[in-house]
């Protein structure tokens, strides 16, 4: 990139705020997607019309921009896909206003998602959506992404509670979408157009979000079965007994073994599958609820049913969870993919049965947890991609994946997005018509092609 653009970019943002150090670059090369691409330059914004800015400077030069919160995307959604500056919005930080009369709330993008659920709790409100990175992934990436969460079988997702956005188009030009109101039906809705856009269409400088008042308890237990099948009928039973959950995770025998020492007590012998539940409403409502869930999960077979007996207990049980991912490590496998795929809840049995043969017919070890109660399987496959015949049988496992999802009414990404490692196999979901549509939307909005290219669209 020319020193001349580097000054330009400091003179915006700050010297300290710029960066083209090898050192520097590494750091916003990678994200949890296991790729990695270092950027020419990485440049931190502090406001939006600071990254104003930048992007009427990068039209003017031509000059690719790749938006970024705090990497935790697993798909590479903000990873350089050629030569240009990463634009990382942590700095832009703020909860501008919390408005209880209104339930809603304004931050800038850079806010983590779990403080600032911390922050709106003290206050009685609730902000639900929450993947497992709510501790250190940010607001901005959860717009970015459509991001979801365990809560979303009860709660939504984030779509459901952006209201409005302020967004920063390519070429520098302000867009203000949405409303601050609880109803609005002015026009093409642009908020959630922009909402899981990956970053493609403009970049998000401020957002107001939708509040809720927090729940008054919450009950939380454990259910060990002797199979996954077993597992995904007690979620069924759950739903058919009236109770709607706001949580209903499922992890199969592996997943089991790779977090069974943070549990109360070790697992019982012979579970192949568990549910970690959780109900929550009014005080009085937690004991029923959480007797109808236990229930059903006996009546399906479960070996052992543990309830949460305080909620330092069931956070131990969460972090557990939300730990997960990063433990599968412990498996000895030096490479995973981890694919999202999402069915109808009633599917998710006949999901769970293909997958296994998917992965005896390939020869490939596939490990599973995710949203059960949604029906949003995380799917992985764990391998030796060096070997070459580990990948290809690896990468005919994923398609074969992603086929037994869409031909049960399902999706190829329930909440991680497209990014790069999805983008060839976006057109066995989407009709070319729908892709032709998608694209003359991009040219509109990125006429150049400078904002996050190569993302979503082979």
């Amino acid at each position: 990139m020319r020193r001349v653009v580097i000054g330009e970019l400091a003179r915006i943002v700050g010297a300290g705020n710029v960066s083209t150090d090898p050192a520097d670059l590494e750091c916003y090369s990678y994200d949890a997607s296991g790729l990695s691409s270092v950027p020419g330059a990485v440049v931190l914004p502090g406001s939006v019309t600071e990254t104003a800015e930048i992007l009427t400077l990068a039209a003017a030069e031509n000059i690719a921009v790749f938006p970024r919160g705090a990497g935790s995307g697993t798909t590479g959604g903000s990873l350089p896909s050629r030569e240009g500056m990463v634009l990382c919005l942590t700095r832009m930080n703020r909860i501008l206003s919390v408005r209880k009369e209104d339930l809603a709330a304004e931050v800038e993008p850079g806010v983590v998602t779990g403080e600032f659920q911390d922050a709106v709790s003290d206050l009685g409100l609730f902000y639900p959506p929450d993947p497992a990175s709510l501790r250190f992934c940010t607001l901005g990436g959860n717009v970015a992404t459509g991001a979801g969460g365990a809560r979303a079988v009860k709660y939504g997702v984030t779509r459901d509670y952006v209201m409005a956005l302020t967004v920063v188009l390519p070429g520098g030009a302000i867009l203000e979408t949405g409303a601050k109101t609880a109803k609005g039906v002015v026009g093409y809705d642009l908020t959630r157009l922009m909402v899981g856009s990956e970053g493609t269409l403009g970049i998000v400088g401020q957002i107001t979000l939708r509040l809720i008042p927090g729940p008054e308890a919450v009950g939380t237990l454990l259910a060990f079965f002797p199979t996954a099948a077993a597992a995904s009928e007690a979620v069924l039973a759950v739903f058919g007994e009236r109770i709607l959950p706001r949580c209903a995770e499922f992890l199969d025998r592996m997943s089991i073994v790779c977090v069974s020492d943070q549990f109360p007590e070790p697992p019982p012998r012979g579970s192949e599958a568990m549910l970690l539940m959780e109900v929550d409403g009014g005080r009085e409502s937690i004991a029923p609820q959480l007797e109808a869930v236990t229930g059903c999960c006996v009546r399906c077979g479960a070996i052992r049913v543990h309830r949460a007996g305080s909620g330092k207990e069931a956070e131990g049980l969460w972090k557990a969870r939300r730990g997960l991912s990063p433990a599968i490590r412990r498996l000895g496998f030096p490479d995973k993919v981890s694919e999202d795929v999402c069915v109808p809840r009633h599917a998710l049995p006949a999901l769970l049965e293909n997958i296994e043969e998917i992965g005896r017919r390939n020869r490939v070890t596939v490990l599973n947890f995710g949203h059960a109660g949604d029906g949003n399987l995380h799917v992985n496959i764990l391998l030796d991609r060096s070997i070459e015949n580990d990948r290809q049988r690896g990468d005919a496992a994923v398609r074969e994946i992603m086929a037994a999802s869409l031909a049960l009414g399902g999706t190829i990404s329930g909440e991680h997005g497209v990014g790069l490692t999805k983008r060839g196999f976006i057109d066995m979901e989407i009709a070319p018509k729908g892709l032709e549509i998608m694209g003359a939307i991009k040219r509109v909005f990125d006429p150049q092609n400078i904002l996050n290219p190569g993302k979503i669209f082979p």
